[in-house]
């Protein structure tokens, strides 16, 4: 990841690169590796995250088309 600091200005810089990490998820990733998650657990948070994905694209969906 590169992030371009114009004029010195430093707040800015940091301001997008912290904007451009929340976006791609890194924030949570670096949360949920700090302590270890078991198998059965990720497999559990995983099929969770599934779920909200899917009816999250299907309320879009439904409210797209108007069915």
């Amino acid at each position: 990841m590169y992030i371009a600091v114009r004029e010195n200005n430093v707040d800015q810089a940091l301001r997008v690169l912290k904007k451009k990490m929340q976006r791609e998820g890194l924030f949570r990733e670096m949360k949920n590796r700090r302590a270890f998650e078991k198998p059965s657990e990720r497999r559990a948070r995983e099929a969770a995250e599934s779920t909200r994905r899917v009816r999250k694209l299907m309320r879009k969906r439904m409210e797209r088309e108007g069915y």
